[in-house]
């Protein structure tokens, strides 16, 4: 998403270069308020501006060569405040002369300028080729981050890379192998069962519709699900292991923690010490799901565990109003379990509210909400069943509690204070810079960093960039902005972009506006059970900027593949014109998008027509 920009421009008051720059920055800033702020530092006369600049060293503490023998007026920055005292601590980025500054604002409004990242300048981390440790790299936790990291380090051009990855059982005992969170509790089998979820509902609202009446719906085996997903996935962690042998990256199944900035202490499961050094350390061992913190709470399961369960979960209680929450109440319903979601407040925290909402709407069609309520206290009271009490002293049985109510990185024994990691003390994660830590050799990407979005390959891109900066020469920063997603709920949201919420906080209501409409799939059109369904897509566009479009929302079948391409395009800057003058697909779901023609603000109707 885009941030505000903040410009400081130094210069004397009479030079012509200075006030044409500042002339220009200016009014690019009146036009785009929310995207920069132009903050002006004027000297009187060039004698008491270059004594600020050289004499006074403002340049020589700019970390960039081409700042240490910049002469001339202006003298341009991107900082991180907007105080009108300058100082070297806060640049983040040098822009330049008054040349390069009108190159800079150039491509700042240029299509897809302004969503651009600037040139990361990390600290020095000590780095030499010969130094004498046991590896130039060994990456903590072999998850998608990890993994991506360590191969990507190798083929840039460090020599002796080792990945470090030991899995910690859950407090139920589930374990599992190489590859994290992603692919053995998280997406892979999470995508799997939501497959099986809607081909069991496929059959049982779908086939007569379709002509298939006589087709025999059968029973859901729990059992010959779990053990095809989980030999899949062993497949999976075996290929990992033999991935990294080919990239010559040592696989060290053992449990880390800093003894000091260049050494580990590895445990293996033996209990067996060692230690192991490198000139560089990176920290990718993700998140675990947090606990439910009630009497009994140490009877429910979480995320971590549902998808290596033997035996069918039966009737469940999914605590929390999370996407993973929301995932796993919808392919339980979807396999004909009995399903109650716990919520305390909203769904989908974070997301679109109109979308969020819809979700919940479409859901409560086979699975039941008990808002505003918490477990109170979990209480076995037969081989298979746990009597839950709610904060409002209700109570009901279920054979399974899963609670999903967010996630801690799992750094807590990783000893960060022994070598002056920053982190998050709330939860855990690690503050980073470019994926810097406040330890400049140890690096972090994926779900353990802080302000990093938890998705899969979000960890792998920035792992791959980071080996490129490390060990290829790269300057190239991960872009965080525009992150496409989707949310596999028993009706599919992919998103890109801002929320209508976050839009009107950062553009002002006035400033934006929004395409939306309702649609019936074609898949559901003749399917009775499905009629009183609708999909739903928007597109949110800043009116002060050419409609660029700041967001795009989309509800219905196979969402994750429909939203991938507008990634591509949000990346590259696209107007909602771009969109309407695309040629759609027919007929599929994906050509509402680009058939979008009715606003909010017209108060008509959103509901589509047919071709």
């Amino acid at each position: 998403m885009s941030q505000q920009k903040v410009l400081h421009i130094a210069g004397w008051s009479t030079c012509g270069f200075h006030k044409r720059a500042c002339a220009v920055l200016s009014s690019i800033a009146v036009l785009f308020p929310s995207r920069m702020k132009v903050v002006e530092h004027v000297f009187q006369s060039r004698e008491t501006y270059r004594a600020w600049l050289i004499d006074g060293g403002f340049r020589d503490q700019v970390n960039d060569s081409r700042a240490t023998s910049h002469t001339s007026s202006p003298f341009v920055w991107i900082a991180d405040n907007k105080s009108q005292t300058p100082s070297s601590e806060d640049v983040t980025k040098f822009i330049g002369g008054h040349d390069d500054t009108m190159a800079f604002m150039r491509e700042f409004c240029g299509p897809g300028g302004d969503e651009g990242v600037d040139d990361c300048r990390m600290v020095e981390d000590g780095f030499l080729t010969e130094h004498g440790f046991q590896y130039d790299l060994v990456v903590i936790g072999g998850g998608s981050g990890g993994l991506a990291a360590s191969k990507a380090a190798v083929a840039a051009g460090a020599k002796k890379v080792a990945v470090l990855d030991f899995v910690k059982p859950s407090p139920q005992g589930t374990s599992w192998g190489l590859g994290g969170t992603c692919v053995n509790v998280g997406c892979i089998p999470k995508k799997l069962m939501h497959n099986a979820a809607l081909i069991h509902e496929g059959i049982h609202a779908d086939t007569v519709a379709f002509g298939m009446k006589d087709a025999v719906a059968g029973t859901h085996s729990w059992e010959e699900m779990r053990t095809n997903i989980q030999n899949y996935i062993r497949g999976l962690n075996f290929k990992y292991r033999v991935d990294l042998r080919e990239n010559t990256v040592s696989y060290l199944n053992k449990l880390a923690k800093f003894k000091d900035a260049n050494t580990i202490l590895a445990t293996n499961k033996k209990g067996v010490t060692e230690e192991i050094t490198a000139a560089r350390f990176l920290v990718a061992v993700g998140g675990r799901p947090s606990a439910l913190d009630c009497e009994g709470g140490d009877l429910a399961i979480s995320s971590d565990d549902i998808f290596a369960m033997e035996k069918s979960p039966g009737k469940t209680l999914c605590v929390g109003a999370s996407y993973i929450s929301l995932e796993c109440a919808g392919f339980l319903a979807g396999l004909g379990l009995d399903v109650t979601i716990a919520v305390r407040s909203i769904l989908l925290r974070g997301f679109d509210r109109e979308c969020a909402d819809k979700i919940g709407k479409y859901m409560e069609s086979n699975i039941k909400f008990r808002r505003e309520v918490t477990p109170k206290k979990l209480e076995k009271i037969g081989e298979d069943e746990i009597e839950v009490t709610f904060s409002d002293d209700t109570k009901e049985t279920f054979n399974t509690v899963l609670v999903a109510i967010g996630r801690t990185a799992d750094t807590a024994s990783l000893g960060l204070d022994t070598v002056g990691v920053k982190f998050n003390e709330k939860n855990g994660k690690i503050i980073t810079k470019f994926e810097q830590s406040s330890c400049p050799n140890i690096y972090a990407v994926g779900d353990v960093m802080e302000g990093c979005p938890e998705l899969t390959p979000v960890a792998i891109q920035a792992g791959k960039i980071l080996a490129d900066r490390l060990f290829g020469g790269s300057s190239k920063p991960m872009d965080y902005k525009n992150i496409c997603t989707a949310v596999f709920t028993p009706i599919e949201y992919g998103t890109v972009g801002y929320s209508e919420e976050d839009a009107k906080e950062t553009f002002g209501e006035k400033n934006i506006e929004i395409f939306h409409k309702e649609f019936k799939p074609l898949e559901w059109a003749i399917s009775e059970p499905r009629n009183n369904f609708s999909g739903f897509t928007k597109v949110i566009v800043d009116k002060l900027n050419n409609d660029k479009v700041l967001g795009i929302h989309f509800l219905g079948p196979n969402a994750g593949e429909v939203m991938q391409g507008y990634a591509t395009s949000m990346k590259k800057g696209i107007t909602i014109k771009d969109i309407q003058d695309t040629v759609g697909i027919h007929p599929t779901s994906a050509e509402e998008i680009v058939t979008l023609s009715v606003t909010k603000s017209s108060g008509k109707d959103a509901a589509a027509g047919g071709c």
